[in-house]
């Protein structure tokens, strides 16, 4: 019994190390794979993919009936201001994802009113410009993402119009 007490013991630190890692560094890792893959067009930008076919992934398991366009961010120069134009379309958001892959928040075009959305990304007590709803995240990195349900990819120039009016820029 005393012979499998080290090799016992050593693999329960291993287990315990590796749900450590899974908790903590895989989410920060994850994050950093997506903005290499959505940040093609730079950091502090929104960029507008083309709708997803059956070979998209630079959004992980696309939707074929969403058009997307991302804005992954660096608040390390200070805080980014995210502005979302209203689509011609019956469903759009804006999720904003920190650098552990959190959901910092959530909006659709019900919630907003059919109105524009303009928030303001700023970590906790970084200083953000007043008048403006600030969006608190964790980490300097992030994504913000917006969707917009595409119904009939014949409305599609007219929903490209509208998504090309958001922007994301630091402040």
């Amino acid at each position: 019994m005393r012979r499998w007490l080290l090799p016992l013991v050593v693999g329960v630190i291993v287990a315990v190390a590796g749900y450590q890692f899974a908790l903590a560094a895989a989410p920060r890792l994850l994050m950093r794979a997506a903005i290499a893959r959505v940040g093609q067009g730079g950091m502090n930008r929104m960029t507008h993919g083309p709708l997803a076919t059956d070979r998209a992934r630079a959004i992980v398991r696309p939707s074929p009936d969403l058009a997307y366009s991302s804005c992954p961010f660096d608040l390390s120069g200070g805080p980014v201001r995210v502005q979302v134009a209203p689509a011609p379309s019956v469903y759009w958001s804006l999720s904003v994802f920190d650098s552990r892959t959190d959901t910092a928040f959530v909006r659709n075009n019900a919630e907003a009113g059919q109105q524009p959305i303009d928030i303001i990304l700023a970590r906790p007590g970084q200083a953000a410009a007043a008048g403006r709803e600030v969006v608190r995240v964790n980490g300097d990195r992030g994504i913000a993402l917006v969707r917009i349900l595409v119904q009939d990819r014949s409305g599609f120039p007219a929903i490209d119009a509208a998504r090309r009016r958001s922007s994301c820029a630091p402040i």
